[in-house]
């Protein structure tokens, strides 16, 4: 049960492996040598002898306690020493490549699955390295050892307990593809539950709202219920091979027992001899049985060990390692889908210039949002390339990429923390008067004032700040994040009419400083001001120029941007008629 690529993963953590693996094999040596001292002190009471006679057991004893403590201390220490290296090697390793990987690229995990991966996967693939491997190691080294010391004692006994030790190994294999079945099984469900339930948390407003939460219950019930019966499962096989293994280990020792006994009845050895054989013929099933038992504890870490090497070995798209000078960007020919089949884009061609407000609009679903993740790197073009001052932006960093970028969306992140905390995030060498000049500039002020100052530390989601408070805080992150290009992506939606104002002005204000801006906005009414817009439809640009040219044309935005304002000015017409 050893799987190379697990294995592979500890690198030059692998000599912590060995020193676990040989300190158990010591401490093995050190039990040898107390229980040969307590056989030795036996036979000097048997024989009446004292004084200098018992000094050689009791320096023996006294010395082979103590070097059983040191050396499984240093086990114990060599176990914990690869434990905190896997957890902290292998989560780096998994939150490195989700990072490279991107938000746009495909994954075989969902959210809560990757969570429950990187964090319970690991804890269990931490038991897999620190237990079962050194485990493995030493079970079957263990019993040649023992043998290689009993047989001068017994060598009939030494012989049918070195025989029947394989058992419990072959009893583990026949259990073992029932068991990864399990395994897998089990992971999968513990996923699918996890799933549903941070698909609920998630949801919970829109449960209640509309009072489906009884319904959404029940499927989490199904799900819980559906991962009890396979832990139940997973627990019944495992009592049952444990079952096993202790018959084996039970009948193997008392069959070695048995023969040092027909032994001593024989005269062949002593009664001494006899004791040492007892003694040490559970040792002989014991480093086994421990293995057998954590074989199941490597079963389950195997299970998420596969998961995150399935992580790890995600395709990454190619990114190269140099920086890009420029901040003009450009599709050229680009045509995308996102599952290979549908085209969301078709040779669409456009260009960001500096100093330039350049504006996409169109009906919901033509491909807006689609062109700022292909700007921002997120997905490959089946056709086409990205263009970064003439030049395929993946011929460059990812970081000097975003270093160049600023987007600002509804779903633009707000961290968990305070709103200066979110501003160095952006710009680490900002001070507090910088901070409060850009929130005064986007009419924050009163937020402060309400909220206590700088300090304050925003709720999950920025729940705590209205939409429009959210989008203007945001904005003025943006702003100080001083970026050569701007992504603005429905930056205006969903807000009232005042912060909408405030977005636009600064956006406004951001060519007049010479940036490269892009404004997406499904009112056609605030890009009238761009130095360009593009009309997308059905994933194609159908139109292209200045506000004036386009209506001047009569064509599909023109009709699309009457159609709003009439819609704007009476808005209870359409209703009514």
């Amino acid at each position: 049960m050893i799987d190379k690529d697990l294995l592979r993963l500890l690198g030059k953590d692998r000599k912590y492996l060995v020193l676990t693996t040989l300190s158990m094999v010591l401490v093995l040596l050190s039990n040898i040598a107390i229980s040969f001292a307590i056989c030795h002190f036996f036979y000097l009471f048997s024989h009446a002898e004292s004084g200098m006679a018992y000094l050689f057991p009791s320096l023996l004893l006294s010395l082979a306690v103590l070097l059983r403590f040191l050396f499984g201390f240093l086990r114990e220490r060599a176990k914990e020493r690869i434990g905190r290296e896997v957890r902290k090697k292998i989560r780096r390793m998994a939150y490195d490549k989700i990072l490279r990987l991107g938000e746009g690229e495909n994954r075989s995990l969902s959210l809560s699955g990757m969570t429950q991966v990187t964090m319970e996967g690991v804890e269990q693939l931490d038991l897999y390295y620190s237990s079962y491997l050194p485990q493995f190691f030493y079970a079957m080294i263990a019993p040649i050892v023992l043998f290689l010391v009993l047989v001068f004692v017994s060598w009939r006994a030494s012989l049918v307990l070195l025989g029947l030790v394989p058992l419990i190994p072959i009893s583990i294999i026949l259990f073992s593809h029932y068991a990864k079945r399990i395994f897998a099984k089990y992971w999968g469900k513990y996923i699918a539950m996890g799933d549903d339930f941070l698909d609920a948390i998630q949801g919970f407003k829109e449960l209640k709202i509309f009072d489906a939460d009884g319904r959404q219950e029940e499927k989490i019930q199904q799900s819980s219920e559906s991962f009890r019966h396979v832990t139940m499962r997973v627990l019944v096989m495992q009592l049952f091979s444990t079952t096993i293994m202790d018959l084996v280990a039970y009948a193997g020792a008392g069959g070695g027992i048995a023969l040092a006994i027909l032994d001593l009845q024989a005269g062949t050895i002593s009664p001494f001899a006899c004791l040492f054989v007892v003694l040490e013929a559970v040792e002989f099933f014991l480093p086994m049985r421990a293995f057998g038992s954590a074989f199941h504890v490597a079963m389950n870490g195997l299970s998420a060990g596969r998961k995150i090497l399935d992580l790890l070995a995600m395709k990454e798209e190619p990114w190269g390692e140099k920086s890009l000078p420029g901040s003009e960007m450009a599709l050229f020919h680009v045509t995308f889908s996102y599952d290979g089949k549908k085209d969301v884009l078709k040779d669409v061609d456009l260009s960001l210039e500096k100093g330039r407000l350049t504006a996409i609009v169109g009906k919901s679903g033509c491909g807006k949002s689609t062109i700022v993740r292909l700007l921002l790197g997120q997905g490959m073009p089946s056709s086409g390339k990205v263009l970064l001052s003439g030049r395929d932006i993946r011929e460059g960093t990812r970081e000097d990429l975003y270093g160049k970028i600023a987007v600002v969306s509804p779903e633009t992140y707000l961290f968990h923390e305070s709103i200066r905390d979110n501003f160095l995030m952006a710009r680490k060498d900002l001070d507090d008067a910088q901070i409060e000049k850009a929130l005064q500039e986007v009419r924050l002020s009163a937020l402060l004032l309400r909220e206590g100052g700088l300090g304050h530390v925003l709720r999950e989601g920025a729940e705590d700040l209205s939409g429009g408070e959210r989008q203007r805080l945001s904005l003025a992150i943006a702003l100080l994040a001083d970026r050569d290009i701007y992504l603005f992506d429905e930056a205006t939606s969903n807000i009232d009419i005042e912060s909408e104002k405030i977005v636009l002005e600064k956006i406004l204000s951001l060519r007049k400083r010479g940036k490269t801006i892009l404004l997406i906005s499904h009112r056609l009414v605030n890009v009238v001001q761009s130095d360009r817009i593009y009309f997308l439809r059905e994933g194609r640009i159908e139109e292209a120029g200045r506000h004036e040219e386009l209506m001047e044309k009569g064509g599909e935005y023109a009709t699309l941007y009457l159609r709003q304002r009439e819609l704007e000015e009476s808005p209870l017409r359409e209703v009514l008629a």
